[in-house]
């Protein structure tokens, strides 16, 4: 069967004979041009022999271009209202099945073994605005489940994680999507191809799990301990803003001695240093045996 749903006349017809209005508190915003669907399952590279993930299917419109491409489609939705819209709008896709619950709170690795699928599976989805870091990272420490994770997100979200050191952009996100994956910026979505449209353009980002670890992160979480510290108190020198941040276990002393050692000028702010840089500083400071 092929997808019909991303369309504005189809989209009101099926929102009306189901009684159903938009939520804004879910971030349902739903997809009314084909070219961005078709767009997302292109840079996702779906084939017969994928499974793939969805967030968020919403009334299906994504999740019916999904199960056209793929061989198999699990869709977690949290709405259970948009229950006989999407029995509707998924009745002619056997391969697409709906899961019932928050994502936050899924054990997805049991999930997936409960549904006979083997990881690695694929993530694709227009994700939640208001909760989309939360979901991302989430998802990026599940390891080896997921091969890719393709999302649509807020534009100024998308930019921010695929930034490079030194930018506005750059940050405490940045860094923390680029220790699990290799991300990139695949489709810009402006808001006219939504209903109700949105006050934001958006972006589709697909993060590609990364092969070889970041070196010397033995201790990641003091890695992103560093991290936050330096991004809290951006305007400060690096060594002033891990010094004022307790979890660093610092002083400004300490940290100018490791970044002298590093090669780089001890009142360099935070925001120049790259993800392998806070990795060689985590070792220099001596916390990566702890």
């Amino acid at each position: 069967m092929k997808p019909y749903l991303a369309n504005s006349e189809k989209t009101r017809e099926l929102l009306a004979r189901h009684s159903l209005f938009t939520k804004k508190g879910y971030g349902q915003n739903f997809l009314v041009d084909p070219s961005v669907p078709e767009g997302i399952v292109e840079a996702a590279g779906l084939t017969p022999s994928d499974a793939v993930l969805e967030i968020g299917p919403g009334i299906g419109t994504l999740t019916q271009y999904l199960a056209a491409s793929a061989g198999r489609v699990l869709a977690v939705e949290i709405d259970r209202k948009l229950e006989p819209a999407l029995a509707e709008s998924l009745a002619g896709f056997d391969n697409a099945e709906v899961i019932w619950g928050d994502i936050l709170k899924q054990n997805i690795p049991r999930l997936l073994e409960e549904k006979g699928v083997r990881p690695p599976v694929k993530v694709v989805a227009n994700l939640p605005y208001y909760i989309t870091t939360p979901i991302l990272m989430g998802l990026l420490k599940q390891g080896n489940l997921f091969s890719s994770v393709t999302v649509m997100v807020q534009a100024e979200v998308g930019e921010r994680m695929v930034a490079s050191p030194g930018g506005k952009d750059y940050g405490y996100l940045s860094l923390s999507v680029q220790y699990y994956a290799d991300p990139r910026l695949v489709l810009k979505v402006p808001p006219h191809v939504f209903l109700p449209q949105p006050k934001v353009s958006s972006v589709v980002v697909q993060l590609t799990k990364r092969q070889d670890p970041v070196p010397g992160t033995a201790n990641p979480e003091y890695l992103f301990a560093l991290a936050k510290g330096a991004f809290l108190q951006r305007r400060k020198t690096l060594a002033n803003a891990l010094a004022a941040y307790p979890p660093a276990g610092v002083n400004r002393q300490q940290v100018e001695a490791a970044l002298e050692k590093m090669g780089l000028d001890p009142r360099i702010r935070g925001e120049k240093l790259s993800l392998e840089e806070y990795a060689a500083l985590a070792s220099y400071l001596g916390k990566e045996e702890k």
